[in-house]
């Protein structure tokens, strides 16, 4: 099983869509808002999609959500 995790923020109009495209395709994930982890990953923007070990950025995501 693929462990998705959605990084967002409250507000974030990109990450509704990716957590609007992620249900559309019935992918389940998990969602993390915690500013210490993502700034720990390196992540300083959102939405941020992390698939197994790899983080895929807002067009990132989109493409594989698209793909699957």
């Amino acid at each position: 099983m693929i462990i998705v995790v959605v990084f967002y923020t409250t507000g974030c109009p990109k990450c509704g869509v990716l957590k609007k495209k992620l249900d559309a395709k019935g992918i389940k994930y998990e969602e993390n808002n915690s500013v210490m982890e993502m700034l720990a990953l390196g992540i300083t923007q959102v939405p941020v999609l992390k698939v197994e070990n790899q983080l895929l950025e807002f067009a990132e995501a989109n493409n594989w959500i698209n793909q699957q």
